[in-house]
């Protein structure tokens, strides 16, 4: 049975003193959530050590939210995925929205990225997704499917045991909106669909996929009721433990 996820994406927000305290209210609730439900806090990079030290221990899991595409070298502020496992880190969440719009990310550097950070120890949560204007045009399945057979594609059934994938409708993150469950669903059974065709019934089953759009306490449980939504990626939700606790109470 493929694992639940609740992941927190805590992006460029909280001091490292904030970040701490939040961490220490999150693993001191996740007692309440059910056993088979996974909790991931992804921090900005410098947190990672600090907060390392609260969820070590824990059932909270650590993720960064991004790392390079290059191995080591003269790349001045860059992170490299042996540096995120250096902290005790277990996750790095890769092509991000935020991350493919405003830092011009590939669908090729995050071949190199992923590559690098499974060498390195790391899982991976991948996100997928289209914007309002390929929503509109109906080309949101389309968009979807290039995207994972530009990445996903180039690894291995193996290697997707330590692969979880996010979708993300770039138009409701930050503004509001949320995609209605069924939209939802739809797009995640076609993304198992894609999975199943080039990997097998089997790996597709076995994969997780998260929703990552705008998921609140007030939402999450219609969207986790759906067969194909296995949890969540969450945005501005993940910065008030109670909230984040209160969606993987969801279940």
């Amino acid at each position: 049975m493929r694992k639940k996820i609740v992941a927190g994406n805590w992006k460029m927000n909280t001091t490292v003193p904030e970040g701490v305290e939040l961490a220490k209210a999150v693993v001191a609730r996740s007692a309440e959530v059910p056993a088979g439900v996974g909790l991931i806090v992804a921090t900005p990079f410098t947190h990672l050590c600090p907060v390392a030290g609260v969820v070590g221990g824990t059932r909270v899991e650590l993720s960064a939210e991004n790392c390079a595409d290059k191995e080591k070298g003269a790349y001045t502020g860059e992170v490299s995925a042996a540096m995120v496992a250096s902290t005790g880190a277990q996750w790095t969440i890769l092509g991000h929205s935020e991350r493919r719009q405003y830092y011009g990310e590939t669908d090729e550097k995050l071949v190199e990225k992923v590559k690098l950070a499974l060498a390195n120890g790391l899982k991976v949560i991948l996100c997928v997704g289209e914007n309002l204007e390929e929503r509109e045009a109906g080309r949101h399945f389309e968009v979807v499917k290039t995207q994972i057979e530009n990445v996903l594609f180039q690894f291995t059934a193996e290697e997707m045991a330590s692969i979880v994938v996010a979708y993300e409708p770039v138009w409701a993150i930050g503004t509001g909106k949320t995609a209605t469950a069924g939209q939802a669903e739809e797009i995640h059974a076609c993304i198992r669909q894609i999975l199943a065709g080039h990997f097998g019934a089997q790996v597709a089953d076995d994969t997780t996929i998260l929703y990552g759009g705008s998921c609140k306490p007030s939402n999450a449980k219609e969207l986790f009721a759906q067969p194909d939504i296995d949890g969540g990626l969450i945005g501005g939700a993940a910065l008030k433990a109670d909230d984040f606790i209160g969606i993987a109470l969801s279940f």
